[in-house]
């Protein structure tokens, strides 16, 4: 399955370890840097591509948003473990659910595009440009979970100017999902993530204290990307 992940804004906040380690499932333990396990908050615009189906933008291309942390599985290779995906396309979700475990949920959702003057665009954002997410869930339980995210775009990432912090929390290509006793896996092929910084200008969540976290407390770390291409391996046992 070939995927492009657009339009993509990832806010980050630093955990206990032991807290998200006691919300994983048996086999998965938690990653850590600089002593701390870190939990996303990711939403974008999503466009899957299915080489054999028309383009059908209502069901393919979607508003999504994700909760996730960074995990190592028996194997000790390392991916994402996400504990929540909202998407505003119901085959998504349901097939999704069926086919590589993760835990996705139908919601409401829109995503909005203005500049610095506040008006509507519809093209790739620059620095200065803003970005409005919303997600309100529908089903399944637990409800009602909602996100309000809006930022403001700053400039590229320079070369060389990513850290440590900032390869941990993106350089990620493989999820792993959860079902039952099942443990699969499955690998993400794309190119490292264009970053720009961002500024969070607003947000009001309950995605993230739906997994059972506490409320975050500090200010997210912020990253902004364009996006990149994506192929997605089939699930395998993890």
């Amino acid at each position: 399955m070939r995927m492009t992940w657009d339009d993509l804004t990832m806010l980050h906040w630093r955990y206990e370890p032991e807290e998200v380690q006691r919300l994983l499932p048996d086999g998965l333990t938690v990653e850590t840097f600089d002593g701390s396990a870190w939990v996303g908050l990711i939403p974008f615009q999503m466009r899957v591509d299915l080489p054999v189906m028309p383009a059908m933008k209502s069901i393919l291309h979607f508003p999504e948003t994700n909760v996730r942390t960074y995990v190592t599985g028996k194997s000790n290779n390392p991916g994402v473990y996400f504990w929540s995906l909202e998407a505003s396309s119901l085959p998504a979700v349901v097939t999704a659910r069926g086919s590589y475990q993760v835990p996705y949920f139908w919601a409401d959702m829109s995503i909005e595009k203005t500049d610095a003057q506040g008006r509507a665009i519809d093209r790739p954002l620059v620095e200065g440009d803003h970005i409005s997410y919303a997600s309100a869930r529908k089903w399944p339980q637990p409800t009602p979970a909602s996100s309000l995210v809006s930022v403001t775009v700053g400039e590229p990432y320079a070369d060389g100017q990513q850290g440590p912090l900032d390869r941990f929390l993106t350089a990620r290509w493989a999820l792993y999902g959860d079902l039952w006793k099942w443990r699969s896996y499955a690998k993400m092929y794309h190119e490292p993530w264009p970053l720009h910084f961002a500024t969070v200008d607003s947000y009001d969540d309950e995605l993230v204290a739906a997994t059972g976290l506490t409320e975050p407390e500090n200010p997210p770390l912020v990253h902004f990307s364009p996006g990149v291409n994506v192929r997605c391996g089939r699930p395998q046992r993890g």
